[in-house]
């Protein structure tokens, strides 16, 4: 479990990066941004796979869609769940819906322990309780902060645990299946890069980011790959805990871009900090005894 946790945190650590990383790809709309990030990360993730003998699982994905071609259907939701997430990711931010979204990301570590408790009957521990009840403090003055549920924030709470309930039901819930995901993507993201203000001629018009773009579908394919890692190591429950790691790291983010808390805020982070740390102890007392002779 250590293992999953430590990739869980690292998982966040990147998406925080590639947050940041995004600012640095001006002129480009998130729109674009989204799609270049799709058509990037899955030949990063090819390699990967190729290297580390994950591709036998796309090999025994494809077979499976021969015996079973209505596997297909299922496997064109799974990867417009994700895709969905994707793109409000890079979208919300231009178009004034990062609060929304960010709610979203507040609240979904709640909907998946709820999820993971309805779901599959999973129990929590004494000290996951106790981040919950932290968490719940912080989410409710957010709640109260913005006044209501917007699309967005509904589509996180809602979509993320979907997908990863839909990709256990299909037996997709590894590398493969993401691979398969992020490549029934690749349509739609070329339709957003030729369809952008820069289209395919950014390079020459901005040269710098013949270097920025391959190194944003780096980072994202490194994301994605060690999430879905840290998703089959971790119980559901722990697993959505954990993703409270990445809002706060945003934060972090949005400081250094030069955004500022405001002092109604400051009952939203401080708990939910507070909850980051009560997992990070458990998470070292998991470490801890798993080293034990």
């Amino acid at each position: 479990m250590s293992k999953g946790i430590a990739l869980s945190v690292s998982a966040s650590v990147l998406f925080a990066v590639m947050y940041y990383f995004t600012s640095l790809l001006s002129p480009l709309s998130g729109v674009e941004i989204f799609g270049w990030r799709m058509l990037l990360t899955l030949p990063c993730m090819t390699v990967f796979m190729v290297v580390s003998g994950e591709w036998k699982r796309v090999i025994a994905l494809f077979r499976r869609l021969a015996s079973q071609p209505k596997l297909l259907a299922g496997i064109a939701l799974s990867a417009t769940l994700l895709g969905l997430q994707l793109w409000l990711f890079m979208w919300a931010p231009l178009n004034g819906y990062s609060l929304d979204v960010s709610l979203g990301y507040f609240l979904l570590p709640l909907s998946m322990v709820l999820t993971g408790r309805v779901a599959y009957g999973e129990r929590l521990s004494y000290l996951q309780k106790v981040a919950v009840f932290f968490a719940s403090l912080g989410v409710l003055n957010e709640l109260y902060q913005v006044g209501g549920f917007s699309w967005a924030t509904l589509l996180v709470v809602i979509g993320y645990p979907l997908y990863f309930i839909l990709r256990k039901r299909l037996a997709t819930d590894n590398l493969g299946g993401l691979w398969m995901d992020m490549a029934m993507m690749v349509p739609v993201a070329l339709w957003f890069v030729q369809g952008g203000e820069q289209g395919f001629g950014v390079f020459n018009q901005h040269p710098w980011l013949s270097l920025l773009i391959p190194l944003l579908g780096v980072i994202s394919a490194s994301a994605l790959v060690v999430y879905i890692i840290a998703s089959r190591l971790l119980p559901f429950s722990l697993f959505g805990l954990l993703s409270y790691v990445e809002p706060v790291l945003l934060l972090g983010v949005a400081l250094l871009l030069g955004e500022s808390i405001k002092p109604g805020e400051w009952l939203t982070y401080i708990p939910i900090w507070m909850a980051v740390v009560v997992l990070v102890f458990e998470g070292f007392k998991h470490m801890v005894r798993n080293r034990r002779p």
